[in-house]
């Protein structure tokens, strides 16, 4: 009788990561580069004004706070994957005489392009076709920490979070690498040059055991808010026997209760054009 490892299909307690949340200069920049450049789709039903905007990637989306005099710069770079490399870069060329004087740049690697945001945000965006299971997403958010850290995060995870998690080599340095549902993931990578203080940036997750890290959490001290009955934050990821803090990320804890959970989030097809379009072809099938 054929056998199987049956590990390797454990998702763990975190169903998927739903949302980065980044502050950024200004709306005007952002439309560039999200939206005209990137080819993100604004999302048309919640938070459409000019205080934040929320953009809407596959499965996933980026929320982008207007902070003029704050903006936020993760820690790492996100992963995300798009539809079309090729396209990509011809939307980018487009809006970079607009963006000259951010931070904004772009480099075509081979497989990916690197990407860094008028504010500093770095993305690795690959091709759909490389093995990700999703035409456009955010596959990953990896983040660099501090040198003997990564085996700490991995545990912090599993026994207080109850993700599937472990210690792998990332571009030879240890990295924690967390599951984030069936084809998600956090990435955390020792790098012992990144020493910029947090400075606020967070994400959200959905989890399925809601009250038992909630319980684990409470007990050290590291609930950070009480948002309400489908939702709970928490900052410090910490040794589990020393308490130490080893990273902070704040994470917005969803339940599957709460009224956003599996949002139908619309997604128009970037490549689509006044030149080219048919009825029926603005909507991208995100997989």
């Amino acid at each position: 009788m054929t056998t199987f490892d049956r590990t390797t299909e454990d998702t763990g307690n975190v169903v998927s990561l739903d949302h980065v949340n980044l502050c950024i200069g200004d709306q005007q920049a952002a439309t560039l580069f999200y939206i005209v450049g990137i080819g993100f789709t604004r999302d048309p039903y919640m938070m459409v004004g000019l205080e934040n905007m929320w953009l809407n990637a596959g499965r996933q989306q980026l929320h982008v706070p207007t902070r003029p005099d704050a903006p936020q710069v993760l820690r790492g770079r996100i992963g995300l994957v798009v539809p079309d490399l090729d396209e990509l870069q011809q939307r980018l060329a487009v809006v970079a005489p607009h963006l000259a004087d951010t931070q904004f740049s772009f480099k075509e690697h081979g497989d990916h392009l690197d990407v860094t945001c008028p504010w500093g945000n770095m993305f690795l965006c690959h091709s759909s076709v490389d093995s990700f299971n999703a035409s456009f997403g955010l596959p990953y958010v990896e983040f660099a920490v501090p040198a003997g850290t990564a085996a700490g995060i991995a545990r912090f995870y599993e026994e207080i979070v109850g993700a599937v998690s472990e210690v792998k080599t990332v571009r030879r340095n240890d990295a924690a690498v967390v599951r984030m549902g069936v084809d998600q993931s956090l990435i955390f990578r020792e790098d012992p040059e990144e020493s910029r203080p947090y400075d606020g940036h967070h994400l959200a997750i959905y989890i399925g055991d809601f009250s038992g890290p909630h319980g684990r959490l409470n007990e050290r001290g590291l609930v950070s808010e009480e948002s309400n009955e489908h939702q709970y934050r928490f900052k410090d990821i910490v040794d589990v026997d020393s308490g130490v803090v080893l990273y902070e990320l704040e994470h917005e804890v969803r339940s599957l209760r709460h009224p956003m959970y599996g949002r139908a989030l619309v997604n128009r097809d970037p490549s689509v054009k006044l030149q080219n379009y048919k009825r029926g072809s603005e909507f991208l099938n995100v997989g």
